[in-house]
């Protein structure tokens, strides 16, 4: 008796295509879509939020530089016990508490306190920027995620849907083969090409494994039930406004342009180093021996005492071994680095831009040519197939029709996420892929960096403290794997 090869089951085919129609097509009540995937990015990445905890710590310095140019006070309290005296002393006290309390009031800094407290606004900004930036860049590789799903999921259903064709057209041919009505080489030919879209499907279930992992890390949760997204908004007519655009609303050229206004004013701290400084004082001392002072004559001697004096300080700068010099010459070289990295970011900027048009447009253009693809391939597939029901078409004739179907239906499949994940790579090249930007409905009002900005900058009491610090994103340790989510990888079935 001929022995048939080791097959996926028609049972566990349709099985696994199931998993795969519940991993992806689930009941309404659980299913996602790409703004729902978006807001709980907003809401719970552990990037953004890190990038916010950032920025939060960027504003700081601006109260930081404001404190150098304010007014301080320190007291100092100093309890001293005279162990030991000179045999010579007859006055000295055995014990002594002294109190200093100073006042200093800052006036004229050479302009160093008002160059920094620039620098540390300007640095602000720019980090307001590449927080935006930073949520354009999770955004858009959410997209990609949630995009790599839908393609892998439609790939792994086009490859168990092209093992049970093959399965059936292995099952003909041998049957065929039994009567007498074809050829050994007919049947191998079928078996062969069963064996390989066999490995075509595992293939395609570890890509989409690989997809939801991908999907859970940005998003926190398993992609259940995704649909499909939306229109993009705002895209670009012509590849010139695009550039436009992003030249005017590209967070990380703003940023750039921001750091080298920042080194323009440190520059200028730099150079503060030569110039004088002035500043008022005030000086309060109280010294107490406890009846300790003038040994067996203290009653002589006042036991408590007080002094205070106030003044103004100038201090000029004479020689300092060419200290202000290198620092300020460092400065400039800083300052020349900031600028040309807005030159080279504006570059980048600009060739982003245009290469993400590029693959929009294209994407497009495959899209339309896949569609007719598939039109006729269809078309191709039914004639081969009548014609080889009356010999007048090979086997393998029908087993290249049936590949070129599918190849041509998984290019139209991996087209569609071209076009779509470069279009949204397109509005974050022009500044245009934020939360702002997508009206996302959060939940709350967006996250504005300028308010935290605002609350700290002129906070000048030393005892201020936020709450302790806490992760505010979420875990995605509970979340099952991927075997859990659309069912174990298929065994071969057993020779029959």
């Amino acid at each position: 008796m001929k022995q048939r090869p080791r097959l996926l089951s028609a049972t566990k085919v349709v099985s696994y295509t199931g998993a795969l129609a519940l991993a992806g097509l689930s009941g309404a009540a659980q299913a996602e879509t790409l703004r729902d995937a978006l807001v709980s990015v907003y809401n719970t990445n552990p990037t953004l939020e890190g990038a916010r905890a950032t920025q939060r710590a960027t504003d700081e310095d601006v109260p930081i530089q404001r404190a150098q140019g304010l007014p301080s006070l320190n007291a100092t309290a100093t309890h001293i016990e005279f162990l030991r005296q000179s045999a010579n002393s007859f006055t000295a006290p055995t014990r002594n508490l002294g109190v200093n309390a100073l006042l200093q009031v800052p006036i004229y800094s050479g302009g160093s306190v008002r160059n920094g407290i620039n620098a540390a606004q300007e640095r602000v900004s720019a980090g307001q920027a590449d927080l935006r930036g930073t949520e354009s860049s999770i955004f858009s590789r959410t997209v990609a995620a949630y995009m790599d799903v839908l393609r892998t999921e439609a790939l792994a259903e086009l490859s168990a849907n092209q093992v049970e064709v093959l399965r059936i057209t292995f099952q003909s041919t041998s049957d065929r083969f039994e009567i007498g009505d074809l050829t050994r080489t007919d049947v191998a030919q079928a078996q062969s090409r069963l064996a390989v879209a066999e490995g075509d499907l595992r293939t395609a279930y570890a890509n989409f494994v690989n997809a939801q992992q991908t999907y859970i890390e940005l998003v926190g949760r398993a992609p259940i039930g995704l649909e499909a997204p939306p229109p993009l908004p705002g895209l670009p007519e012509t590849v010139g406004m695009a550039v436009v655009t992003a030249l005017d609303n590209n967070p990380d050229l703003i940023a750039a342009k921001e750091r080298a206004e920042a080194a323009g004013y440190d520059s200028e701290v730099a150079g503060a180093g030569r110039l004088p400084t002035v500043s008022l004082f005030a000086n309060y001392d109280y010294t107490n021996f406890f009846g300790t002072l003038g040994g067996p004559v203290a009653s002589d001697f006042l036991q408590r005492e007080s002094t205070a004096n106030a003044g103004v300080r100038v201090t000029i700068p004479i020689f300092q071994g060419g200290l202000p010099a290198a620092r300020q010459r460092q400065a400039g070289a800083r300052e020349t680095a900031a600028l040309e990295q807005v030159i080279a970011t504006e570059r980048n900027v600009i060739a982003q831009t245009r290469s993400a048009y590029s693959s929009w447009e294209a994407s497009n253009a495959v899209i339309q040519s896949s569609q007719s693809a598939v039109e006729a391939a269809e078309l191709s597939l039914e004639g081969v197939r009548a014609e080889n029901s009356i010999g007048n078409r090979t086997i393998i004739d029908v087993l290249n029709a049936e590949q070129e179907l599918l190849s041509a239906r998984a290019q139209l499949v991996t087209a569609r996420r071209n076009a779509y994940v470069a279009g949204f790579t397109l509005l974050a090249a022009m500044g245009k892929a934020e939360a702002r930007d997508l009206n996302l409905d959060t939940g709350g009002p967006l996250y504005d960096p300028q308010v935290n900005a605002d609350r700290v900058s002129g906070n000048i009491w030393d005892w201020d403290r936020d709450p302790e610090p806490t992760a505010n994103s979420t875990r995605t340790v509970d979340i099952g794997t991927s075997e859990d989510l659309i069912g174990p990888v298929l065994e071969p079935s057993e020779e029959r």
